[in-house]
């Protein structure tokens, strides 16, 4: 799942590199529970980069990555070496595949629809909006792509590659959304502290539950859908605020390490898992539909802020990677900059684009 987080993509020159892999640097592992960083491929390329998604069943990873051009980096999902990319993808933001068409999608604009197993281009879909993030959705092999502009949902057939309709009154600005595949989506609105319930054969929002002050900012969501119970990580404060699926009543509100830009589930495991800018992840265990707690928190790399599940391992991959020191403070400060006069975050260092591998 990036939006009002830094969803705008991150440039930095760099060099197309080779895939290597390199012991953890620097990533300290947590005692205190079952996960540990199994391996991190630095992977390089030039851009920034915002989602990953892992296709468990085709055994792909897609990455989204800025630069000119902008491009989806695909890499092999068991050894992480790279089988090559979907280019010329504008303002892309990550991509997502459908295992029944074989087709895969871009969230860019346009949108790249293209074969998940040749790479090759199919057609570019126009839409509008600022597309960011997306979800495929098995009930009707459809895919919708989020904007934090209207429409907030472009829903698309993703065997036929149309555009079947779009969403306009998901309440603000989507961040991410999850499916129970039988017909029903959710979709955290960042900047009203509310979950927005989709109808996914009519595509209209049936109602919408309101978190309170339990969390806002929320950029990650996941679903357990055989318990029917919703993960909603969030930045303010720094929750994992846990609720029912079918009427909204929260169950439990539990403290996340840092402020989260993704979030899944995996129901092999019960585990929900959010993952943080700040170089933490952190993993909640599901002991029964009413109990919950927090399992660990892991320290990974400092800028994962995104993450996906391999359905078929159990694995969570992170990326991330290295940076430079902030650029030097102006004298005398300059007012109308936030911090200081600071220039935020240093570069990204070249070739440092680096995918981690999380298990047990």
């Amino acid at each position: 799942m990036k939006t009002l987080r830094s969803s705008m993509p991150r440039f930095c020159l760099a060099l197309a590199a080779g895939i290597a892999m390199v012991s953890p640097i620097g990533l300290a592992q947590a005692a205190d529970g079952p996960y540990k960083v199994l391996k991190t491929a630095k992977v390089g390329g030039d851009g920034g980069f915002d989602y990953v998604t892992a296709d468990a069943d085709g055994r792909r990873l897609y990455v989204g990555r800025s630069g000119n051009p902008g491009r989806v980096t695909v890499f092999n999902l068991d050894t992480m070496e790279k089988v090559g990319e979907v280019a010329n993808t504008m303002r892309v933001h990550g991509a997502t595949a459908s295992p029944k068409s074989h087709h895969g999608f871009a969230s860019s604009n346009p949108v790249v629809m293209f074969d998940t197993k040749t790479l090759a281009t199919i057609k570019t879909i126009e839409v509008k909006g600022s597309p960011d993030g997306y979800l495929y959705d098995p009930y009707n092999d459809r895919v919708y792509i989020l904007s934090h502009s209207q429409p907030h949902a472009t829903v698309i057939d993703a065997k036929e590659g149309t555009v079947v309709g779009t969403i306009d009154d998901l309440g603000g600005a989507p961040e991410q959304a999850a499916t129970d595949g039988k017909g029903t989506i959710y979709v955290d609105i960042e900047d009203k502290h509310s979950i927005a319930v989709v109808d996914a054969k009519a595509m209209t929002v049936k109602t919408h539950y309101d978190l309170g002050d339990k969390g806002d900012g929320c950029a990650g969501l996941a679903l357990d859908a055989k318990n029917e119970i919703l993960f909603a990580a969030c930045r303010n404060p720094q929750n994992m605020v846990i609720l029912s699926a079918k009427d909204g009543k929260i169950l439990d509100t539990l403290p996340l390490a840092g402020g989260s830009d993704g979030a899944t589930f995996n129901p092999k495991t019960m585990e929900a898992f959010s993952s943080h800018g700040n170089g933490t992840l952190s993993v909640i265990k599901e002991n029964s539909p009413t109990s919950f707690a927090v399992e660990q928190t892991l320290t990974t790399m400092i800028g994962g802020k995104t993450l996906t599940l391999d359905a078929k391992t159990g694995n969570i991959l992170i990326i991330a990677a290295e940076y430079g020191p902030p650029p030097a403070p102006t004298t005398p400060p300059d007012a109308t900059r936030k911090g200081g006069g600071r220039g935020g975050r240093g570069p990204m260092l070249p070739d440092s684009f680096t995918v981690l591998v999380v298990g047990k």
